[in-house]
């Protein structure tokens, strides 16, 4: 049926025209599109290797992790073994020197570096996915949030991507931290990981990797939390009143002297936070049958802060290297490093900061 002559007026007149306003409004999204815009995201810039949140990007974020923590967790092997021991025997290993010397006495130079294997697999699966997976977080839930929710809860955001990706890595790393565990505290029980497994696989079947997972869970997202979520807002603050002039003007070197040293601050209130967690999971891996509160109460409000000291160096260490290796392996790559996030425009005129 053809329209009628009145109906082409009715369409015609400019001051009754809804759907021909509608379509002028939405030609320009149909020809340009908007691009999304993330938190602390951006195109693939000139000289990029791809483009931010692609699954290369992703890929290459988890190598990252792999070779930050793999690397940085075995390379401290030593100091942790001495911090195992101080926590589940006090007595005997006394202080961090004065358990070097009863270890390398009773054990050799060798002796130190006891665990290493499953320290290597464990935290090189653990930082593939702590790494890697916070990425994806981060751009999950920064597209869910809009471009001004996540500016404005950009902490919130940090912990929520740290604390998803942790809870993952966590079940990657429980097996090879319950052998490294079992390996450290126990002498002759196994000095190997070959060793080890089999021999705890025997005794308490598969429970006896994963029985350590809830206070895993219990220290490392914590401390994961705090990894991130501090590292970043301190990456922020330092480029804002510490370095004294802007990133984009900041060399690459001299950028990643500015991720050892937020790495470093966060360390240290990572080790503090998820202390108490780590001295439940040393014990509750030495010893057969026991659970996480009946080691907790066995421990004490002051047992559960025994070699703090060694942890605060051993975590503050390990935490800055960790972002170095990781951010290093980002320029090696030419992947996206966006600058500290700043207000979205749309945010600054609805707050008045604009004219």
């Amino acid at each position: 049926m053809y329209p009628t002559t009145l109906t082409q007026l009715t369409r015609a007149n400019p001051f009754s025209a809804p759907l021909f306003s509608l379509q002028k409004a939405e030609e320009p999204e149909e020809h340009t599109p908007v691009p999304t815009r993330r938190l602390a995201a951006a195109a693939a810039a000139e000289g990029d290797s791809c483009e931010f949140g692609s699954q290369k990007y992703f890929i290459l974020c988890g190598f990252g992790g792999i070779l930050s923590c793999g690397t940085t967790h075995t390379a401290v092997v030593p100091l942790d073994l001495v911090k195992c021991r101080m926590q589940v025997d006090p007595a005997k290993y006394k202080s961090i020197f004065n358990g070097f010397s009863i270890t390398v006495r009773e054990d050799g130079v060798r002796g130190l570096a006891k665990g290493w294997a499953p320290t290597f697999i464990g935290y090189s699966m653990q930082g593939l996915c702590k790494f890697g997976f916070y990425e994806v977080f981060k751009v999950m839930y920064g597209d869910l949030l809009g471009e001004e929710n996540a500016y404005m809860w950009r902490t919130s955001l940090y912990l929520a991507a740290s604390a998803s990706a942790e809870f993952f890595a966590d079940m990657a790393l429980a097996p090879m931290e319950a052998c490294k565990v079992r390996i450290q505290t126990q002498p002759g029980y196994a000095n190997t990981l070959r060793e080890c497994a089999p021999k705890m696989y025997a005794e308490e079947g598969l429970w006896a990797f994963y029985k350590g997972v809830v206070p895993l869970w219990m220290r490392q997202i914590p401390y994961t939390m705090m990894k991130f979520a501090c590292f970043e807002r301190t990456v922020e603050l330092l480029y804002k009143y510490v370095v004294p002039k802007p990133r984009s003007e900041c060399s690459k070197p001299e950028q990643l002297v500015v991720t050892f040293i937020a790495g470093y601050i966060a360390g240290v209130f990572c080790a503090i936070v998820s202390h108490p967690a780590d001295s439940v999971v040393s014990v509750l891996n030495k010893e057969k049958g026991s659970t996480a509160t009946q080691v907790l109460k066995k421990l004490g409000p002051k047992g559960v802060w025994k070699g703090l000291v060694a942890r605060i160096i051993m975590i503050g260490t390990l935490t800055a290297l960790q972002w170095f290796i990781y951010d290093s392996v980002k320029v090696y790559f030419r992947l996206p490093r966006p600058p500290p996030p700043e207000m979205p425009e749309s945010l600054k005129k609805k707050l008045g900061l604009t004219e």
